[in-house]
């Protein structure tokens, strides 16, 4: 939980095979305003909320909430700025991250002076302090990985991260502390996943899906599918500073019961995607960095 804008927001990280199936809602992100009732924001399952707030008056540099989570679609992150929320997705680094258990370990802490790292379902990612007309900038994939990291922590100028896993194969068990720099990260794995912007949903003509990250990543590929029984007509749009100003890429037309792929250039790169529906349609889209 953590406290903003006059809001405290609590998180809950419940999910099981029930939960992917649709026959169970367990996991929630709420906010209460110290008076009324509480808020359900989201019936998914969410890890980690940290308020961030930059030197001087939270007037003049602002007071920037996060709130991490997942469904079976992809990673999610909301935003709190000014009061209002905006949402977006990021892939899976790996789905052996969906399990409660391993969920509890998602982080977002300051690494550095004005530097934040966000741990998020095998990813490292830097993620800015600042937010500029609601609108988060700079957030980038630094790594992936498989550790566990229970915690990480900023310490006499070095990055910690804890570990707490054990080995039934070896016998040898993996606890302890790693002590390093905060670039060693870099040299940790070049960052790939995928994540799903929507899986079989209805939707009405004009729909945009979430922005769904694409700084920093390699090449990628968009998997279209339409259930429909009609073609059906799609936008790809990019935002390419992240600042909300978003262009037509392509325009997409996926035949009824069928499916297109479509393959971003070698070297493209925005800061966030999105599709949007020219026709009423029943999709999936589905994004891989490689």
């Amino acid at each position: 939980m953590a406290s903003a804008q006059g809001r405290l927001v609590v998180a809950n990280n419940s999910y099981d095979e029930r939960d992917y199936l649709g026959q169970h809602a367990a996991g929630r992100l709420a906010w209460w305003d110290g008076e009324g009732a509480w808020e359900t924001l989201e019936e998914s399952p969410f890890i980690e909320v940290s308020a961030k707030t930059s030197p001087g008056s939270a007037a003049e540099y602002g007071d920037t909430l996060y709130a991490l989570g997942w469904d079976r679609l992809s990673v999610i992150l909301r935003v709190l700025h000014g009061g209002q929320w905006r949402r977006y997705r990021l892939p899976f680094g790996s789905h052996a991250w969906e399990h409660t258990w391993n969920t509890e370990w998602m982080r977002i802490r300051e690494v550095q002076t004005e530097r934040y790292l966000m741990d998020a379902f095998g990813i490292f990612y830097d993620l800015s302090v600042l937010t500029y007309g609601g609108h988060v900038w700079g957030i980038r994939p630094i790594a992936s990985h498989l550790r566990v990291v229970p915690d990480l922590v900023h310490w006499r100028g070095m990055l910690v991260l804890a570990g707490d896993q054990t080995d039934n194969a070896t016998g040898q068990p993996q606890s302890g502390l790693w002590f390093g720099d905060v670039d060693d990260l870099w040299s940790w794995g070049r960052p790939a996943g995928w994540g799903a912007l929507w899986r079989d949903q209805p939707l009405a003509r004009g729909e945009a899906s979430d922005p769904f990250l694409m700084t920093g990543f390699g090449p990628g590929t968009l998997h279209l599918a339409n259930a429909g029984e009609g073609a059906a007509w799609f936008e790809l749009e990019v935002d390419p500073l992240g600042d909300g100003d978003w262009h037509v890429l392509e325009k997409l037309t996926v035949p009824p019961g069928g499916y297109r792929a479509h393959v971003f250039p070698e070297g493209f790169g925005a800061h966030w995607l999105r599709v949007r529906t020219v026709s009423d349609c029943t999709a999936t889209a589905v994004v891989h960095y490689r």
